[in-house]
């Protein structure tokens, strides 16, 4: 029996007695011969006990070259909830855009083959989607609740990621690149001809795509151990991060992705992030606090000399803009929240500070400058400390999501 919710920006609740399995959870695999058999045995056991609807596991065979193929061969004979794809090229966003654009089923998922997820968040996954309640479901290694076992390098990394894509994007999600994701049938069918990568990327641009059309996206806080034998390389990954957000950024830009028109069809309460707003104003505030950064420094010059005078005219500006920024640039009004801001903001001014400092070391260590060279440096290494500015202070200091916890605290 289907559930209609009467509130129109949910959706309709998932038939779970239809003709065609509930859930498609993909397993993308490339040269994985000894990981993937008890990577499925375990997944249909999971499934088989704990899961109540007809359900399907498809292993992606995305081109490997070792014996991955005859093994999800053999395990799709074994098994009947189990299905075996073979796919002449690589690359885990091809493989996902494959399957689930010939699904049949009404959830389509997928998690990594090393199950560094604990399967016991499936279900916590699954069933927003089934209600209705949501349109995208994702692990979360970032949220509040999540249980996190990985080196320090990967953490790094994947925060600093999730920051580029707060600054750039203004995402809301916490964590773009967890193997453990899931997506209503009817949402994937409008946005997977939208979605370009064929990697690694396509779980940041389809989460972004969603995000802007106005869908609702689910975390789930997970428990993950990091597979030390992973063999993603990470910079290349890194690099090819950075030009799909790049290329979304133009996107979006020049109007060629089709999110207006997507809203349409599919928005609930679309964001409202006013990028360009918060790019103008954040502009204002950068000029008139350079222009006193400037003067202050100028006039400090003579008697605490270069890195002092940096010091004190860098930290006395920060502290102006931090409260501009905070009120006019991003909205932020009363004092809750108010010394934490300053604080964090101080942190910002500690990165500018390292930055400014170390160009005038860097001058001085190779030339004696006259004061328009070290004051033209300064510029420029201010100017980089302001695009660092503006990327900490909308994707981490005054990030929407941090306020609305605040305030419900």
């Amino acid at each position: 029996m289907t559930l209609t919710v009467p509130n129109p920006t949910d959706r309709e609740a998932i038939d779970p007695d239809g003709d065609h399995p509930v859930l498609d959870i993909v397993v993308p695999v490339f040269n994985e011969e000894r990981d993937l058999a008890p990577c499925v045995r375990r997944l249909y056991a999971h499934l088989s006990g704990s899961f109540p609807y007809r359900f399907r596991i498809t292993v992606a065979n995305n081109a490997s070259t070792d014996g991955t193929a005859g093994i999800a061969d053999e395990l799709a004979r074994a098994i009947p909830e189990v299905v075996a794809v073979h796919l002449p090229e690589k690359g885990r966003g091809r493989a996902l855009h494959a399957v689930w654009s010939a699904s049949d089923a009404s959830v389509l998922a997928y998690l990594d083959v090393d199950l560094s997820t604990d399967l016991n968040a499936l279900t916590p996954l699954i069933a927003p989607l089934l209600s209705g309640h949501s349109d995208l479901a994702i692990g979360s290694r970032l949220a509040r609740g999540a249980r996190v076992v990985r080196g320090p390098k990967r953490e790094f990394i994947s925060r600093c990621y999730n920051l580029i894509l707060r600054g750039a994007l203004a995402t809301r999600f916490s964590d773009a690149q967890c193997g453990f994701k899931a997506i209503r049938a009817d949402v994937a069918t409008k946005l997977l001809p939208h979605v370009a990568d064929t990697a690694w990327f396509f779980d940041t641009e389809l989460l972004v795509l969603a995000e802007r059309s106005g869908l609702r996206i689910h975390e789930v806080p997970v428990d993950w151990v990091d597979d030390p034998d992973s063999r993603v390389d990470i910079v290349a990954t890194a690099v090819a991060d950075l030009k799909g957000v790049a290329r979304l950024v133009r996107g979006f830009a020049s109007g060629r992705i089709p999110v207006a028109e997507l809203r349409e069809q599919l928005g609930r309460d679309a964001p409202k992030t006013g990028l360009l707003r918060q790019l103008v104003r954040f502009s204002v505030v950068g000029v008139v606090s350079t222009l006193a950064y400037l003067v202050l420094y100028s006039l400090m010059r003579d008697g605490l000399g270069a890195q002092g005078a940096n010091f004190v005219a860098l930290g006395l500006t920060a502290v102006g803009n931090t409260a501009a920024n905070r009120r006019f640039t991003f909205g932020v009004r009363g004092r809750t929240g108010a010394a934490r801001h300053q604080f964090e903001g101080l942190i910002v001014f500690g990165l500018g500070l390292g930055l400014t400092s170390g160009s005038l070391a860097l001058l001085h260590a190779l030339t004696s400058p006259g004061r328009a060279l070290e004051l033209a440096v300064l510029v420029l290494a201010n100017l980089a400390a302001t695009v660092l500015r503006f990327l900490l202070l909308r994707g981490w200091v005054f990030h929407p999501r941090r306020q609305t916890e605040m305030s419900t605290r």
